[in-house]
Order: structure tokens, then C-alpha cells, then sequence
């Protein structure tokens, strides 16, 4: 017995051509959205990263953290909200970076010598070449007492009886009087070590003009704005051990 072939209804074969023919994706339209929506998220994160940092004000993490969000998605209300607050993010974290470049510049020591305590604070001049440095020097020792001296590693510096310096403080003149050491160093003592104390507390830049012995005259920089008082104090004298 032949069999007849089935014949399927209308509606069935129009349905199964409009499945052929529909796409088996998301359209271009619904992947610039979840896109978009993606860079958003991502923006957004950032951005709570960024609020986090101003609140704590972790100024030299910020900016950075800003600046990221204003380039990678502008016209977001992210890099909108951020750039709200960005430039005083960046000019406190600059400040803060600078600072503690100045800081780093000063050295701090302290231990005995010559049978006392002695606490001690330097910092080097801002010669490119590190041979040409001279180490100004802050010394409070407790048989000594208090001395501030330029400590040079050449032939030391030439100077008769009481010389004077011309020197500028944070680009104002001024006159330093200073002396040779009785001992031979090459070192040049400051007279008025209280004075230059006072002056150094608030500047930020002290400029010596200097003779070296075999040497062309020449100006030594101090960036001395990172001194910390509280990290230079007086050392006290050790105790005298008891007679047995």
C-alpha cells in the first residue's frame, strides 16, 4: 500500500521560515548597550575608588586614580563628577610629594663620640656631581655643645680669622661669619650657629658663596625646607657609672 505524503499546514511552514531567518544573536544595537553599559560599570568603580581616596584624603593616590577617569571615559558622569575636584587633588598631592622629597633630604644620627652623645642633622648641597658635595652640618654634642659647619671631602676652604659669607636666604641677602676649625678638618664653622638655627627654621633655601683651597669660588645650595627640629634634639649626658 503507497503511502501519501504528509502535508504540513500553512501555519507550521511559515513559522519554521521565520525561525530560519531571525538572528541567533543579540542585535547591534542590544551589544552597544551591554557595551556601554559595561564601560559605565567600570567607570562607576573607579569612581568609587576615587571618593574613597578624596575622603581620606590620600591626595597622591587620587589624582592619578582622576586622571585615569577623565581620559579613559570622557563625557561619563563619572570623569564629570571627578573632574569637579581634580585639579585640588593634584596640586595637594603635589605639594605632599614635595615635601617629603625635601624631607628625605636631611639625614639623622645620633650616638656616642669622643666619650659623649652627640645627635647630628645634615644634608649635602645640590651639586650634580656627588664629589663636589659639602655637607652642612647641625651637630649637638654633650661635652662640645651646639655647632653648625660646612664639612667638604677636598682640601678644605679658605678663610682668615673671622671671614664672611655672602650668602642668600630664600633669594634675600645676608651675611654668615664663619671661621676655620683649630683642628685642620676640612670644615668651615658658622660663628653665629643660634642666628643661622633662626633663620634655617623657616627657609626653604639657604645659597652660600664659598672659597675652596685649590678651587675657583663657587655657590653651594641647601633645599633645607624638609628640617625637622623634632628629630634633632638636645642628647642628654650619659650617666656616670658608680664607683665600685
Amino acid at each position: 500500500m503507497r503511502m501519501r505524503p504528509r502535508i504540513l499546514p500553512a501555519a507550521l511552514l511559515l513559522a519554521a521560515l521565520v525561525a530560519a531567518c531571525s538572528p541567533s544573536g543579540p542585535t547591534p544595537e542590544e551589544q552597544a548597550a551591554a557595551a556601554a553599559a559595561a564601560v559605565e560599570a567600570q567607570a562607576n568603580k573607579a569612581l568609587e575608588l576615587y571618593r574613597t581616596l578624596v575622603k581620606e584624603q590620600s591626595w597622591e593616590l587620587a589624582a592619578p586614580i582622576g586622571q585615569e577617569i577623565v581620559d579613559k571615559y570622557p563625557g561619563s558622569a563619572a570623569a564629570t563628577e571627578v573632574a569637579t575636584t581634580l585639579a585640588d587633588a593634584r596640586t595637594k598631592g603635589e605639594a605632599i610629594a614635595a615635601r617629603r622629597r625635601l624631607q628625605q633630604l636631611w639625614i639623622y644620627q645620633s650616638g656616642e663620640e669622643s666619650g659623649g652623645q652627640q645627635n647630628v642633622a645634615s644634608i649635602y648641597s645640590s651639586d650634580a656631581v656627588a664629589s663636589a658635595r659639602v655637607r652642612l652640618v647641625l651637630r649637638r654634642h654633650t661635652d662640645w655643645g651646639q655647632s653648625v659647619y660646612l664639612f667638604g671631602s677636598g682640601k678644605g676652604f679658605e678663610c682668615r680669622g673671622n671671614c664672611s659669607l655672602d650668602a642668600r636666604v630664600d633669594g634675600k641677602p645676608a651675611k654668615i661669619k664663619a671661621y676655620l676649625p683649630a683642628t685642620g678638618e676640612p670644615a668651615l664653622f658658622i660663628r653665629d650657629d643660634k642666628a643661622f638655627l633662626a633663620t634655617l627654621e623657616g627657609a626653604r633655601r639657604i645659597e652660600l658663596d664659598v672659597r675652596e683651597n685649590g678651587k675657583s669660588p663657587r655657590t653651594l645650595v641647601f633645599e633645607v625646607g624638609g628640617f625637622d627640629g623634632a628629630r634633632w634634639p638636645v642628647p642628654e649626658k650619659p650617666a656616670k657609672s658608680a664607683k665600685p
